[in-house]
């Protein structure tokens, strides 16, 4: 009855837009952008989940940012020297302006860092950094506690975006809902739920935005956000459901785009909650896991097998790190040995993403074979982040996108003891070896030593398995054809400052 419904909708729609005038695309002055969810804060050190970061990435500038190869290459900082093994010197951009009209200086990026030591969403990403020096208003001075190989790789995480020292203080606590940056657009509007409202910035230090206006809507259902596509009341959306890939890819006035990303999904397990906290158990439930049904079913045949949370593309990738191959005879005998020949009870959480429901009853089905009976529950998205933060959960699906470029931050927030919760350890997993292996490679500025210190964490953590890494996922976005210069990026965050609009000829 629900796609009867669905389809007597789309028809309806298709009938009315039939009779619009071709779109102008000249007097076009607003992209509209589609997602799955509505971030959670525009404070970029509060919130690093895809939705959130997609929104206020338009925002904010970083000192360095990562370009389509993932190099570093300058933005608010124009250049660096590294001037020893624990000192880096950054020399900013000169009358770069914020939103409010105050001018970047030192003392902003000098509060902007201070500030991330205090935030436990962030704070993991400079957690080596000792002490930030203000030298002169344009040249600012950071110091680690040791080396710091990924320093710079960090730096250009959106979480450590460059805030203005002035609208942070005034706004308090209300700072996260009424954001100011240095970056293309600046933030107008935001109804809670369905869509945030973003206009050009005109002293922009690049230039000022093509397009006058962006919207980033947030619409959960993913069919919902094709049908939107269809029609016209979007110009793009991300993360087109694997069922709606062909319906775009058919659509003459439409353009589909997919690259393989930098990210997994994953079963998260909390490790502390009984029987969890036995490894047999964990590893049980890793070789009753058949992946290509998953792939095949959820992903129609977009993603691939994993072995590791960090995939090929990561320097330090482990290719023998252990592959769970589907055994259920082996999976019943490890659950017996571990005392539980009948199985248990127990729940698997999900937020309302479609290919993670289709996963949790893929698994849901797969674990019942060999005495496990696991619940699904769906919660809002910001419950789902708040509360596997606070380990509420049994078991959790999500995914992880190693937005650096590096193994540190693959492996690092996942399963160093010190980032329980909510900097991405879900699985409060702890493990002595694990956290010295990472601090070496943190703190080590030997790429190769580094590289060598990973793929003995991919080792431990899969045999260990806190988190059962199922498939390394792509990345797609479908668009209208009249968009163009929009460019897919490995983070999976989009940056939409030069998009225009072009006459479809």
């Amino acid at each position: 009855m629900k796609k009867i419904k669905y389809l007597f909708l789309l028809i309806l729609i298709l009938l009315t837009a039939c009779g619009k005038d071709k779109i102008d695309v000249k007097a076009k002055d607003t992209l509209i952008v589609a997602q799955g969810a509505d971030a959670r804060t525009l404070d970029s050190q509060k919130a690093i989940d895809t939705p959130s970061v997609r929104v206020y990435q338009q925002l904010y500038n970083l000192l360095v940012k990562k370009d389509e190869n993932m190099e570093i290459v300058p933005d608010l900082a124009e250049s660096w020297e590294i001037v020893d093994l624990k000192t880096t010197i950054f020399h900013l951009r000169k009358g770069v302006k914020f939103h409010n009209g105050e001018i970047l200086t030192a003392e902003d990026v000098k509060f902007t860092l201070d500030r991330m030591q205090e935030q436990p969403t962030v704070s993991f990403l400079i957690g080596e950094i000792e002490k930030v020096e203000v030298i002169d208003e344009n040249t600012v001075k950071v110091i680690t506690k040791k080396g710091f190989g990924p320093l710079l790789k960090h730096l250009s995480h959106p979480g450590a975006a460059i805030l203005n020292k002035k609208a942070v203080l005034e706004a308090g606590d209300a700072y996260g809902q009424h954001p100011i940056g240095t970056g293309p657009y600046k933030f107008v509007d935001w109804q809670s739920g369905d869509r945030i409202t973003l206009k050009a910035f005109e002293d922009y230090y690049e230039g000022k935005a093509k397009i006058e206006n962006i919207v980033i809507r947030s619409i959960p259902e993913g069919t919902n956000r094709t049908i939107a596509l269809e029609t016209g009341e979007v110009d793009i959306v991300y993360d087109v459901e694997p069922v709606d890939i062909d319906k775009i890819k058919e659509n003459k006035k439409l353009n589909f785009l997919m690259e393989a990303s930098l990210g997994n999904s994953y079963l998260g397990i909390n490790t502390t909650k009984a029987p969890f906290n036995d490894v047999r158990v964990r590893q049980a439930m890793a070789y009753t896991i058949n992946v290509k049904d998953i792939i095949e079913v959820a992903y129609k045949n977009t993603a691939v097998p994993a072995n590791s949370p960090i995939g090929p593309k990561i320097p330090g990738y482990n290719k023998d790190a252990k592959m769970y191959e589907f055994n259920r005879e082996k999976a019943k005998n490890l659950l017996a040995e571990a005392g539980y020949p009948n199985g248990f009870k127990t729940s698997i959480w999900v937020n309302d993403n479609i290919i993670r429901k289709d996963i949790a009853t893929i698994l849901q089905d797969q674990f019942k074979a060999i005495g496990i009976e696991a619940s699904i529950e769906t919660l809002e998205w910001g419950a789902y982040i708040d509360r596997t933060a606070r380990g509420e959960h049994d078991m959790f699906i999500l995914g992880w996108v190693t937005v650096t470029g590096d193994g540190d931050y693959g492996l690092y927030p996942l399963f160093h003891t010190s980032a329980h919760g909510r900097p991405g350890n879900r699985a409060f997993y702890s493990n002595p070896k694990v956290d010295e292996l990472l601090d070496i490679a943190r703190t080590s500025i030997d790429q190769n030593e580094r590289e060598e210190a990973y793929k003995e964490v991919q080792k431990i953590v899969q045999e260990e398995v806190p988190v059962i890494t199922m498939v390394y996922t792509n990345q797609n976005v479908g668009m209208q054809k009249y968009v163009t210069n929009f460019k897919l990026h490995p983070t999976g965050f989009f940056d939409l400052y030069n998009i225009e609009f072009a006459e479809i000829k």
